[in-house]
């Protein structure tokens, strides 16, 4: 009896390993990604990757439309990308900061986001060809997310060099 019982359990066993690793056609194919642990930054990146939209920004914001204008300084500038963070935080309350690097974060900025909405235009001046956001020198900014609803910005400054003497930093 425990000898039949002991085999019918182990033929159940197999079974059950063989359909759960029988490929499927209609699903995607289990992968060890599906059980990775507690989400990081990456798989946030990933994400928010994963919710880029194929078409234009369905609503553009005004907020930069004064980023790197030769009527203000770096320190306006800094401001000025600190509101656009704001609203963009207020957009996307559960969500907090983009994450990433420039280029990531300003994906993200500019419309590849499950909303669609632009706090910054696709097209602004500040972006360069790369996607990086950049100051009024053209380098591109320095994000430091501190918590999901604080952004240190930084500026390399006319030097062009991060980390001198001449750089301007925004500390939430």
């Amino acid at each position: 009896m425990k000898k039949n019982f002991a085999l019918l359990l182990s033929a159940a066993l197999l079974v059950a390993l063989v359909w759960f690793l029988w490929p499927r056609h209609d699903d995607a194919p289990v992968t060890a990604a599906k059980f990775q642990g507690p989400a990081s930054a990456q798989s946030k990146i990933e994400d928010q990757k994963s919710k880029i939209p194929p078409t234009e920004p369905a609503e553009i914001s005004h907020l930069a439309d004064a980023l790197n204008s030769p009527t203000g300084d770096i320190r306006a500038d800094l401001k000025i990308v600190a509101d656009v963070l704001e609203n963009f935080r207020t957009n996307f309350p559960h969500d907090g900061n983009p994450v990433g690097n420039n280029t990531e974060i300003t994906a993200v900025l500019t419309g590849q986001n499950k909303l669609r909405y632009a706090a910054i235009p696709p097209n602004h001046p500040a972006i360069n060809k790369s996607g990086e956001l950049c100051d009024r020198w053209g380098t591109p900014f320095f994000f430091h997310a501190e918590s999901g609803a604080k952004m240190g910005l930084r500026s390399a400054g006319p030097d062009k060099k991060m980390w001198t003497t001449d750089d301007v930093a925004l500390e939430p």
